[in-house]
């Protein structure tokens, strides 16, 4: 049975999708079946891959609102092993839409637990909200994984996002754990970088990763190409560490 795990902040710009395509990517060539289940209306996930989101008549938004069933819309990616449950333009609406439907919440999960067996893991990037689409990923998950930036302000949400885990928790999804916490877009330079890692060292203890992702430009410009870091340019500082932090991730799961 596959493991899911919901990559999830609700502060954007924190490196979540980056994490969660190039875990993914490193999960599959490690020779892990993965699904990549992209439910943010931004699509980066989707377009990160190579997919042109406009071009799409199919995604997860035919899962969440229309109850096609998810195999129908998966796609396979360049990297063997690694599939993709796309989002597209109309997802944008699909918060709202999901709000009269009957057991809104759960949708993802019944969806994705059919596919459980045909994977060693399922990864789901959220949206950086705390809305509807972030739920039903929480409900469907085992375990998050919650990619911070070493800045101020990355630690200012995170409260409201350990209750909000904590209330899906106590009232939808009982056995959801946080997975562990990754530090992103570190600056070694910066005093303030080391401060803030510091700070997350000690709320979070034993659930934060010992890799530490870099600030790297060829990282940052591997989207743009429609590619993870590991095909854009898998020597670079970026590629090296997401490769480490995959192996670390994957080591714990023993």
């Amino acid at each position: 049975m596959g493991k899911i795990i919901a990559f999830s902040n609700k502060k954007g710009g924190v490196g979540k999708t980056t994490t969660a395509v190039n875990m993914a990517a490193y999960c599959a060539d490690f020779g892990k079946k993965t699904l990549l289940v992209d439910i943010d209306s931004q699509g980066n996930a989707t377009t990160g891959l190579g997919f042109s989101k406009s071009a799409l008549k199919k995604s997860v938004y035919n899962v969440l609102i229309e109850e096609e069933k998810a195999a129908q819309n998966i796609l396979s990616t360049q990297i063997k092993l690694l599939e993709i449950l796309p989002a597209n333009v109309d997802l944008s609406g699909a918060e709202v839409e999901l709000v009269y439907k009957r057991n809104r919440e759960r949708i993802l999960k019944d969806a994705l637990d059919k596919l459980r067996a045909e994977y060693d893991y399922i990864f789901i990037d959220c949206p950086p909200s705390l809305g509807l689409l972030t739920i039903n990923a929480w409900v469907a998950a085992d375990s998050v994984i919650i990619p911070l930036q070493a800045e101020y302000y990355a630690l200012e949400g995170v409260s409201q996002l350990m209750n909000t885990i904590a209330m899906v928790k106590q009232h939808l999804n009982p056995s959801l754990q946080i997975e562990g916490v990754v530090i992103t877009m570190y600056d070694g330079r910066a005093l303030i970088s080391k401060q803030i890692t510091t700070e997350i060292k000690k709320f979070f203890k034993n659930k934060l990763y010992e890799i530490i992702i870099p600030r790297n430009v060829r990282l940052a410009e591997a989207p743009s190409h429609g590619l993870p870091v590991m095909l854009h340019d898998p020597k670079c500082v970026g590629a090296r560490a997401y490769r480490a932090l995959t192996e670390e991730f994957l080591s714990k799961q023993k």
